[in-house]
């Protein structure tokens, strides 16, 4: 098997990336692409109590096991099959469960800060970043932790003020610059999506 393409596509929270990620899945034949969520390989907390797990800051690297990510991005470039984690948002700990996921032509990983780390970034063939409008970022963060992740309003709201938005600045706008293309307005771009998929069908194709 020859060496995968592997995608990356970041952005902010509630920028549209798992959109854009979705649509170039739906867009190309399903049994040359898988995606991979940097959201699974938050790290396992079982160590803390409940309470402590809703203080960890999940918009830090910190938060992340990039280690174990890079392990299995790098067995899946191989053609090796992984276990990735599945990650429970609501008890805000990693299941025990895992789920087997097997190499693709193309690989899609999708995630908040996967242009922020040099190791991830070195490893990626093509790097998108999805650039949205803060407020309509906010909007969507909350319609997705309310109804997802069962999140109250406050609390998401307290979040993002105390922990989302600071990492933002922080880590996450400033990666931007590492990315090859730059996709405006998330998942509603059709023409970039469209054009990206053109490409990753070309590379495909000459494979």
């Amino acid at each position: 098997m020859k060496r995968s393409i592997l995608i990356g596509i970041t952005g902010g929270t509630g920028s549209g990336k798992s959109t854009v990620a979705k649509e170039i899945y739906k867009s190309i034949e399903e049994t040359n692409v898988v995606v991979i969520e940097q959201d699974s390989y938050y790290k396992s907390q079982s160590n803390l109590t409940f309470e402590e797990r809703k203080n960890t800051n999940y918009d830090h690297p910190f938060a992340f096991d990039n280690n174990l990510l890079i392990e299995h991005l790098n067995k899946l470039l191989k053609g090796l099959p992984i276990e990735k984690p599945i990650y429970d948002f609501e008890k805000h700990n990693r299941k025990k469960e895992t789920i087997k996921v097997w190499p693709k032509e193309i690989i899609i990983l999708e995630g908040l800060l996967i242009l922020d780390d040099e190791k991830i970034r070195d490893l990626l063939d093509i790097k998108i970043f999805v650039d949205t409008d803060s407020d309509v970022r906010v909007i969507r963060r909350i319609n997705r932790d309310i109804k997802e992740r069962g999140r109250s309003l406050d609390s998401v709201i307290e979040q993002y003020m105390k922990t989302v938005r600071p990492a933002h600045m922080q880590f996450v706008e400033p990666s931007k610059k590492y990315a090859d293309i730059i996709i405006p307005e998330g998942g509603y771009n059709k023409v970039a999506i469209d054009i990206m998929v053109t490409k990753i069908k070309s590379i495909i194709d000459d494979k």
